[in-house]
């Protein structure tokens, strides 16, 4: 990266966007193409050290003006009108060639779904240090020393070694931080920060908010800082722009949006309240009874779960809260079967589950449903959401044709999407559309218990209580159970009877709600409690230092 005196040499303004205009076109079954506008005329200007923070609704434009930011437009998106202006130039008219150099070096693109966008097939440190080798920034030593630097900023364990590791053998929220080292080592002008932090417990993601205050401030780079969440976009941007339905709804400093909205939809976003859920009781025998559950990967060479015990009641919610690795998702694999455990058992509606998934009857299957984390790679790209909410109506209930379609309709109206996303493929849908078509997917089975793996994690405030509210609904008319794996602890207050707090795979906290959320803490729920963002300018920086002065003290 240039240095400071050359930076003040080009346009202060790093970025410009001028009535930017996107595109797509969709062909409804039976009807001719139609052309639909993403992107309605947005204008924005973005100078060297500085960060934006796009914010609205899934679906509201945010992902594909960052994109835009790279003459890039994904899907059969098209930009067609208006100008991007990077460095003086605009890039949508600089040629494929010109594109393609600045891709990578002077503007970097951290994705939402980290674990979609590595290659499965190649160590990690040969892809974080592939951008500064490929456009000469610097050499394999060099590149690797600064890959180890960023991977020790961001809190990644064993941060010499790591990048040894191919993308399957570290969590989701690891792999998101070295998603962020990636585009920090060859040291841009811009970093499009496409929900960095929506697979982070709120332990690690202090840490990797503070990296990235501190790269901007240190290189002078520029960022969009694309988010749902509103507590952490008031942490890192200097302002916010509101968008809704790909237009501009709202455009000024970070406290003014935060403290003062001018308009309702801003005000609605800003004012999100959590869901007030009246914790349940247990009673009866448990429908659910994890007993002493032993697990590995590796052939018994890395211990993930150790010993762990935890009960579901009929029409109850189980909380797992803890940070990257704690063993909260693999916990619902030993559930379900996917990672046979060595020791223990698990007992469902009063009878022993066989370990392995193969093991297993067809109704099993259908009782105990699970929605994944990555929506993006649990939906197959070529089959329409017909098909993927379809297939479950199909295996478990023999539906099909006008019925099945008529049952596919009623739960895409259940998830707030409607009819018209039954043609739709995955590649057409938002992330937070990606992630409901799932829910709806495990619905259609009629699941007795539900696995939910951060199902709100991809979504904005107003859709995530919507989202919420309809489980709550669905436990109370159904008695459905739910195993609710999350690092958000809102989340946890709003649907959770009961709470088990995993910590490097064990349970270190367990009981009703009340309970485990009530003082005297242990050290590592204190650090869960205070690591919550709040929407207070500032709050980043007390967090840091009062977590500095805790490790002070002891």
């Amino acid at each position: 990266m240039p240095d400071a005196a050359a930076g003040r040499d080009r346009p202060e303004s790093l970025l410009e966007m001028r009535k930017l205009r996107i595109e797509a076109t969709v062909y409804p079954p039976g009807e001719d193409p139609k052309n639909i506008t993403l992107v309605h005329d947005v204008s924005l200007t973005l100078k060297r050290g500085r960060v934006l923070g796009l914010i609205g609704e899934s679906g509201a434009g945010k992902s594909t003006i960052g994109l835009a930011s790279m003459g890039y437009g994904r899907g059969g998106v098209r930009i067609t009108g208006g100008e991007v202006v990077l460095n003086g130039r605009d890039i949508l008219r600089a040629g494929s060639s010109t594109t393609r150099k600045l891709r990578g070096r002077e503007v970097c693109y951290v994705a939402q779904s980290a674990a979609a966008a590595f290659n499965p097939a190649h160590r990690l440190m040969d892809q974080v240090v592939e951008a500064a080798l490929l456009h000469g920034v610097a050499g394999r030593a060099e590149a690797e020393r600064r890959a180890v630097a960023l991977f020790r900023k961001l809190s990644l364990p064993d941060p010499e070694n790591i990048g040894r590791r191919f993308p399957h053998q570290v969590s989701g929220g690891q792999l998101q931080r070295v998603m962020t080292a990636m585009a920090l080592c060859p040291e841009p002008d811009l970093i499009v920060f496409d929900e960095p932090t929506t697979a982070l417990d709120v332990t690690t993601q202090i840490d990797v908010l503070a990296a990235i205050k501190e790269a901007i401030r240190d290189t002078r780079v520029a960022a969009l800082y694309i988010t749902h969440d509103l507590a952490v976009v008031a942490q890192v941007s200097d302002e916010i722009m509101v968008l809704r339905h790909g237009r501009l709804v709202e455009w000024g400093g970070t406290r003014q949006i935060i403290k003062e909205p001018r308009q309702e939809y801003t005000n609605a976003l800003v004012s999100v309240h959590e869901i007030s859920h009246d914790e349940q009781q247990p009673g009866g025998t448990p429908f659910l009874s994890v007993k002493n559950v032993t697990a590995s990967y590796g052939g018994g060479l890395v211990k993930v779960l150790k010993d762990v015990s935890v009960d579901i009641f009929p029409g109850q919610t189980l909380a797992v809260v803890g940070e990257s690795g704690s063993g909260k998702s693999t916990l619902a694999r030993a559930i379900t079967g996917l990672l046979p455990p060595e020791k223990g058992s698990v007992t469902f509606g009063g009878r022993k589950l066989g370990n392995r998934l193969s093991d297993r009857s067809k109704d099993d299957l259908r009782q105990l449903q699970m929605i994944y984390q990555m929506a993006d790679v649990a939906m197959n790209p070529r089959q329409p959401v017909a098909t993927i909410i379809g297939r479950p109506l199909e295996f478990y209930f023999g539906l099909k044709g006008a019925e099945r379609d008529r049952r596919v309709a009623e739960l895409l109206e259940k998830i707030e999407m409607g009819k018209g996303f039954a043609d739709r493929y995955p590649a057409e849908l938002s992330g937070g559309q990606k992630q409901r078509v799932c829910i709806a997917r495990a619905l259609a089975a009629q699941p007795r218990l539900i696995i939910c793996d951060e199902v709100t994690s991809a979504l904005d405030p107003l859709v995530a209580n919507g989202i919420l509210k309809l489980l709550l609904d669905l436990q109370k008319e159904e008695g459905v159970a739910y195993l609710f794996i999350t690092h958000d602890l809102a989340t946890v207050k709003s649907i959770a009877d009961s709470i088990a707090v995993m910590y490097r795979g064990e349970v270190v906290r367990y009981g009703q709600k009340s309970k485990v959320l009530s003082p005297p803490f242990d050290a590592y729920t204190d650090l869960l409690l205070s690591s919550v963002p709040e929407m207070e300018i500032g709050w980043l920086e007390k967090a840091i230092g009062g977590r500095r002065m805790a490790s002070a003290g002891n």
